[in-house]
């Protein structure tokens, strides 16, 4: 995780943390299939927020997508502007990164939202739910309003509205 520089893709998702990118970078490598810690670079001198030395930018994968974690203080916190979307296909895979990024000092939310413990927002989204959205009309219509009621989406209660 040192030494020759990483592969740089064209484009890149960048996450401000306060100041634990590496942590945040560990964690999701533990918890999403195609998913690893790359690079962590140290600053080569003091910068607002940190000392030379410490972690500055951590190059990770979630899901095969390029991210980077730059630490640089608590300037910027995440938003519900930006979030990972991650699609299931089992209840089993929705429970397991849910309670996953809920357990590990995460916030639930409606909808299939959640934070982890670092603020970063996470959609927990089954396959059903999108195909049934993106059926239209009545299907849509179910399918959305059972959706409402939720925080972790239940995959049998979306194929039920589905179905009418």
């Amino acid at each position: 995780m040192s030494g020759a520089a990483p592969e740089i893709a064209k484009n890149t998702i960048c996450l401000w943390f306060d100041s634990e990118a590496e942590a945040a970078a560990r964690f999701y490598a533990s918890v999403f299939p195609d998913s690893e810690l790359k690079s962590v670079s140290r600053a080569p001198g003091d910068f607002p927020g940190g000392k030379a030395g410490d972690v500055l930018v951590v190059q990770f994968t979630v899901c095969g997508i390029p991210c980077m974690g730059l630490n640089a203080g608590p300037v910027f916190p995440q938003t519900c502007a930006f979030s990972f979307q991650i699609a299931t296909d089992t209840q089993e895979e929705t429970d397991r990164y849910w309670n996953a990024i809920v357990n590990n000092g995460g916030r639930e939310s409606d909808c299939g939202w959640c934070s982890d413990r670092w603020g970063v927002n996470w959609q927990i989204t089954p396959r059903t739910l999108t195909e049934g959205l993106a059926a239209g009309g009545n299907e849509a219509a179910r399918a959305f309003a059972a959706m409402m009621t939720m925080q972790k989406i239940d995959h049998a209660a979306i194929d039920a509205a589905r179905r009418g």
